[in-house]
């Protein structure tokens, strides 16, 4: 212990434990901003035994909260006519099944196989139309107009999302989620279903191809290199204005301990 309390009192283990805190912070927010993407793929054509066996996993893990015929209860909302891209999208992100009754569920742990997903996404299809798991076609964006998909994101996502997608604050306490884990597929799907808060984009309001201008950007954002150095997280001036600041103080801190420990070694020469 002797050993521990020499070296706290040196005029370097200051400096030492600022810089240290200063690294935790760095590596904490890099760990919460960290950038992540999915494979996307499109859903099979769903036979009988498919949809026959969707309901069955529906009624055994989802009819609790929204009845044995997909009717709703107090619970949970109908999903006649939901479709099957808003049950891929809740369950392929994990925000369904719920581990509670919620206006705005988080993206979390998958509990389900893909295949499994889909068979309960084509027996919800069976009970009513609504929009479709998009196809190869729907998500190919070769030769998708980047430049156009910046325009239409900062137009209609930037405001919930952020410019980059790294996710945004909205009223109320809540938060737009962060689009970096997000597969094309389920960006897509979000477009046509307009899950939680998120209105629905229709292909009145963004046809297909915008659609695929979008998917394009933001998937191509991910991997866009920093000219500027350090991204942090791509959140925007407010995060950018808090690390200078924090950047700032921790330098003045230094600066103060640095003249103390100066005018110390001082008055210890005068005495002697």
């Amino acid at each position: 212990m002797s050993w521990i309390i020499a070296r706290r009192r040196h005029p370097a283990a200051g400096y030492a434990a600022i810089a240290g805190l200063l690294v935790v912070v760095a590596v904490g927010y890099g760990l919460l901003t960290g950038f992540g993407s999915g494979a996307s793929a499109s859903a099979p054509a769903q036979n009988s035994t498919d949809i026959a066996q969707g309901k069955s996993l529906f009624e055994s893990t989802c009819s609790s909260c929204h009845g044995l015929d997909a009717q709703g209860t107090a619970e949970g909302p109908s999903l006649i006519g939901a479709g099957a891209a808003a049950v891929d999208f809740q369950m392929s992100t994990g925000r369904m099944p719920a581990k509670e009754q919620s206006a705005e569920n988080e993206r979390g742990p998958v509990h389900y196989t893909q295949q499994q997903i889909y068979d309960i996404a084509g027996y919800i299809a069976s009970l009513g139309a609504g929009p479709a798991i998009p196809d190869a076609q729907q998500l190919d964006t070769a030769g998708a107009n980047t430049a156009l998909g910046s325009q239409l994101f900062s137009t209609n996502c930037a405001q919930c999302h952020g410019f980059a997608g790294a996710s945004g604050a909205l009223t109320y306490g809540k938060e737009a989620p962060a689009l970096t884990q997000s597969t094309p597929t389920q960006i897509y799907e979000a477009m046509q279903t307009g899950p939680e808060a998120m209105p629905v984009f229709g292909d009145g309001t963004l046809p297909p191809a915008q659609k695929r201008d979008i998917i394009a950007y933001v998937t191509q954002t991910r991997a866009e290199p920093n000219p500027g150095g350090l991204s942090l997280g791509r959140a925007g001036p407010i995060t950018e204005g808090l690390v200078i600041w924090l950047g700032g103080l921790g330098f003045l801190v230094l600066i103060a301990m640095w003249i103390t420990a100066k005018r110390r070694d001082s008055v210890s020469e005068s005495e002697h």
